[in-house]
């Protein structure tokens, strides 16, 4: 399982998000991991913070897919890759309802729709070709000439069965949040798995996300995740894989606790298929900095 590590970069000077960027890659971590968030936009970072940070993966988790048309999103992305050595994975979602509808004032309507055609859109042009594809829910006509640059690992965000298929179907493997072995186990591999054998692909990347803090007091960092992010229970799509899982919340589905606890649970999540594990520390400044720590010590483990 490859250990890269979720870049927070909310409040950051965009300097100091290169200098984050660049520790992360010399921490051992596979890759720095960047969410596209009311700040910095996430692939324009990429394209300057990978410069400094040779020789891991670029990757998103993830950019909305509603606002940016697909010919604007291969232009950006094969850009991408020209200036990081072809090193971006493109990790894309549909967002939510009330972040599309009531944020951008598009319609979020046939969500699984919109991300199938999306795709079938950008494929062809991450791949240096021309398309004119028109849809439901959107049309799509043009190329993007961007020499030298190759086309992107693509994911995308998917909890549901139906995205589950998709991500299967049409991509390189599906990004997972607020889940936890079991789940990952039962349901989320042998989903995505059967609709990339169907699909003629190679076995798909499962990426699990989980909040992770090395702590020795797990409980006030459960209550800390549910205060903050308990309203993520809300969320339907979200909601419905925590009651596959049988989380009665967020705080259910973290990874908290000392550092053979941490061990233990990551453990667990690659026993259960993931292949690679994005986690977000959180928590006082101390304790991210020796969570990052430990886990940039079992990245490297996991890289020998």
């Amino acid at each position: 399982m490859r250990i890269g590590l979720f870049v927070d970069e909310l409040g950051m000077s965009l300097d100091a998000v290169v200098e984050k960027t660049r520790e992360v890659a010399e921490a051992g971590f596979t890759g720095a991991w960047f969410a596209q968030r009311h700040g910095w936009d996430a692939l324009t970072t990429l394209a300057i913070a990978g410069r400094t940070a040779p020789g891991i993966e670029l990757g998103t988790s993830i950019v909305p897919t509603i606002p940016r048309h697909p010919l604007a999103m291969a232009a950006q992305a094969l850009t991408i890759q020209a200036a990081t050595g072809n090193r971006l994975t493109l990790g894309l979602g549909v967002s939510h309802r009330y972040i599309v509808e009531d944020g951008f004032g598009m319609s979020f309507d046939r969500p699984a729709l919109r991300m199938r055609e999306y795709l079938t859109a950008l494929g062809p042009l991450l791949h240096g070709e021309s398309v004119a594809y028109e849809g439901e829910t959107l049309k799509a006509e043009g190329g993007v000439l961007a020499p030298g640059a190759k086309p992107p690992a693509v994911l995308i965000a998917a909890l549901g069965p139906a995205m589950l298929r998709i991500a299967g179907e049409l991509t390189d493997g599906a990004i997972v949040l607020w889940s936890g072995p079991e789940v990952i186990a039962d349901y989320f591999v042998p989903t995505i798995t059967k609709a990339a054998a169907g699909a003629g692909r190679p076995a798909p990347r499962v990426v699990v996300s989980p909040f992770v803090a090395v702590t020795d007091d797990p409980d006030a960092r459960r209550t800390w995740i549910a205060e903050n992010f308990g309203r993520a229970a809300q969320v339907p799509a979200y909601r419905a894989v925590m009651e596959r899982g049988g989380a009665a919340g967020v705080e259910d589905t973290i990874v908290v606790g000392d550092e053979a606890t941490v061990e233990r649970e990551i453990r667990r999540l690659a026993d259960a298929g993931t292949t690679d594990l994005i986690p977000i520390p959180f928590g006082p400044e101390e304790e991210q900095a020796r969570t990052i720590a430990f886990l940039a010590d079992l990245a490297g483990d996991a890289r020998e």
